[in-house]
């Protein structure tokens, strides 16, 4: 094994133990003693001190149990996955938090061209991209790096000759530049119990995957403004930060409550263009209703159906375009993600966990476009 698949596969135990060190640490320590990853040459100990040394996990000050999302006091961790709690040892430093974040961006969308990398470019000209072949006249303001010299000459020549030559401004020419966008986003993440139902472990790589996306846009998309969302038997906001520690609650799928936030969210920023990315397994069981929660988890419940694609058609009417992720493929559910995609006029995608993270990115960088056509 090299030190790389090593640091992948640290990442993923710490997706899968929802940031927990110390738990990471012990199904790493067992795997290593069974398979003697480098023959005694360099040993888990040694890997426990260089992440310690480059600053990726640190001690705890004490030895409260972690809950939560991000270790705040209060319950037991017990029932986490059903791994017993461990006392803490270790956690991860804001490094070791955005080590998780980089390594989910290169794993997620590690073929970057292959998908078309790039800036949001729109039909549109404008200023701060790249030159355009179409030219337009010198306006103040405009820079000298802009300035088609050749264009600009034939100008002068025209109007006044070889033996008269001399440059003017009103000879001068500038190249066009693609005009950038920028799209206010929210990341909506399902967190129902359903996510883990059956054995069948759905919220690892949806973690990987939005925080893949969270790091993609921030760091490529600098202007960008994202929120991202948790619904379960309600909605909440969580920061970028808290995304390798969520975990799969005792809960429903409020997917009404979760696009009435995102909306709220969205109402308030600036950008002419918005859009919610949904990541789910489908199935709204949980609406609020005259004041407490109305569930039924069999079935598609007409009534919790209609009240979710009320919100999906206010998103419409809105202008706001949902992109949902479907991590599950039972018909009915499909039928539903494929009645709130015409609702809405936005997009439903449908593979197998592997392919998510790519067409997340596809859908990222071609939604912004197709949006301002």
């Amino acid at each position: 094994m090299s030190r790389e698949t090593l640091m992948q596969l640290w990442n993923q135990l710490l997706l899968r133990t929802n940031g927990d060190v110390d738990r990471a640490l012990a199904v790493l320590e067992e795997l290593w003693n069974r398979y003697d990853f480098f023959g005694g040459e360099y040993t888990f100990e040694q890997f426990v001190q260089d992440l310690e040394r480059d600053g990726l996990i640190r001690r705890t000050a004490d030895g409260r149990r972690r809950t939560g999302n991000r270790g705040e006091p209060g319950e037991s961790d017990d029932d986490a996955d059903g791994v017993p709690g461990m006392l803490d040892d270790y956690e991860l430093t804001p490094r070791g938090e955005r080590m998780i974040r980089q390594s989910a961006l290169d794993e997620v969308f590690g073929d970057l061209q292959s998908v078309g990398a790039g800036e949001h470019r729109t039909p549109r000209e404008g200023t701060g991209g790249d030159p355009l072949s179409e030219t337009r006249p010198f306006q103040p303001g405009d820079l000298s790096s802009d300035v088609d010299f050749t264009r600009s000459i034939q100008n002068s020549l025209k109007r006044s000759g070889l033996d008269e030559f001399g440059l003017q401004e009103d000879d001068l020419e500038v190249y066009e530049k693609e005009h950038f966008a920028s799209c206010a986003t929210v990341l909506m993440i399902d967190i129902s119990h359903s996510m883990i139902l059956y054995g069948e472990d759905r919220i690892t790589p949806a973690k990987q995957v939005a925080i893949a996306l969270a790091e993609l846009i921030q760091t490529r998309y600098p202007k960008d403004s994202l929120e991202v969302i948790t619904f379960g038997d309600d909605a909440d906001i969580i920061s970028v930060r808290d995304l390798p520690y969520l975990r799969v609650g005792p809960y429903h799928t409020n997917t009404k409550a979760g696009l009435r936030l995102a909306q709220r969210l969205l109402s308030k920023k600036r950008q002419t263009n918005k859009q919610i990315f949904m990541i789910t397994d489908g199935k709204p069981s949980v609406i609020h209703e005259h004041g407490h929660l109305y569930k039924n988890s069999f079935g598609l419940d007409p009534r919790i159906v209609s009240k979710t694609l009320e919100e999906a058609d206010a998103c419409r009417r809105k202008r706001i375009r949902i992109s949902t992720f479907m991590i599950a493929d039972d018909p009915v559910l499909v039928r539903f993600i494929d009645e709130l995609t015409k609702l809405n006029k936005g997009r439903a995608y449908y593979s197998s966990l592997d392919r998510l993270g790519g067409y997340v990115f596809v859908d990222y960088v071609k939604n912004r476009r197709r949006r301002l056509r």
